[in-house]
């Protein structure tokens, strides 16, 4: 196993000196810069005017982020500024580091992801074991259907719906703002409702196999009854498969908070972020995009090992694949 964990770290490693080139190629081909979309003809003069900071403050600026410098300085500037938490200030907000910037925001929109992938799990494993239990039926039917319209309607599309009904006609939830946990219970639906649907047929198709497997009739045959053969043999196996998609679910959920955070006036980094892209805020959009990498790379380290714990086979190929 540990040889295992290091070589996935390794791994991790190389993906993110990669992702930081490729953002960083990407960033800079984008036409326009900061300094474009404060200024016409003035330079740095005129944007430091405009910002309403010093020009010396500008000029810092052009220096610490290497702005004059070779690519691959500018590059290893921005990795090493974040790999040592010394990310400097933002250009669009030159007198706040961005480090602050992710500290206000980053722990808003993780609480939001968790919660909603919480809910997601949690009605998924429930509608999954209801539509396998009543397999072939109604149930399983109007489960799965449920399901798939789920699936099939947008996060935004499931937000104005819900915004419309329980905050406009019911006024029973507030629809904008953010002062308590109460403003947190529809953008989780909205984006839990989406997953419950492909997270749902995960589980339903999983344990359908399970039950139909040779030891679960072996349980039968020795009288256990339907209770002990799902929850207490078959649910364990069929959670394999789920937790596989769950990894990537919350680690999408990072970025897919975008629209939604913005509907509901949410502060989170969704909003930080695309703001960055769209002003051409180097700095924030390196810090912001290396860290998404990193949650992503590792939410899926976190659910191999999880996997494996799971399943005592995997485990003693030594994390095999």
């Amino acid at each position: 196993m540990l040889k295992y964990v290091v070589r996935r770290v390794l791994y991790m490693v190389i993906a993110f000196l990669a992702v930081s080139l490729v953002t960083y190629f990407l960033m800079k081909a984008a036409p326009g810069s900061f300094l474009a979309f404060n200024q016409f003809l003035g330079g740095i003069t005129a944007a430091s005017i405009n910002l309403g900071v010093t020009q010396q403050l500008m000029q810092e600026l052009v220096k610490e982020y290497h702005l004059n410098s070779p690519w691959y300085v500018q590059w290893w500037s921005y990795v090493w500024n974040f790999l040592s938490l010394h990310m400097g200030a933002s250009f669009e907000y030159p007198n706040t580091p961005t480090l602050s910037l992710i500290r206000q925001t980053f722990p808003i929109s993780v609480g939001l992801a968790l919660m909603s992938i919480t809910v997601a799990t949690v009605l998924s494993i429930i509608a999954g074991v209801v539509a396998a239990v009543r397999e072939n039926t109604w149930v399983d039917r109007g489960t799965m259907l449920v399901a798939i319209l789920g699936t099939a309607i947008p996060a935004y599309v499931i937000a104005v719906f819900l915004m419309l009904v329980f905050g406009v006609w019911l006024h029973w939830l507030p629809v904008l703002g953010f002062k308590g946990i109460q403003y947190y219970v529809l953008p989780v639906l909205s984006l839990a409702l989406p997953m419950i649907g492909s997270m749902g047929r995960y589980m339903r198709n999983s344990l359908m196999e399970t039950l139909h497997s040779e030891y679960i009739v072996t349980v039968y045959a020795k009288g256990g009854s339907l209770k002990n053969v799902v929850f207490g043999h078959g649910l364990r196996n069929s959670l394999l498969p789920l937790i596989t998609v769950v990894g990537p679910q919350l680690a999408s959920l990072m970025m897919g908070t975008v629209f939604i955070e913005n509907m509901f006036g949410i502060p989170g980094m969704a909003h930080l972020f695309t703001t960055a892209a769209s002003m051409r805020d180097y700095p924030l959009i390196m810090d912001s995009t290396l860290l998404y990498a990193l949650v992503i790379m590792g939410m899926n380290l976190i659910v191999d090992l999880v996997y494996g714990f799971l399943d005592p086979r995997i485990r003693k190929t030594g994390y095999a694949g």
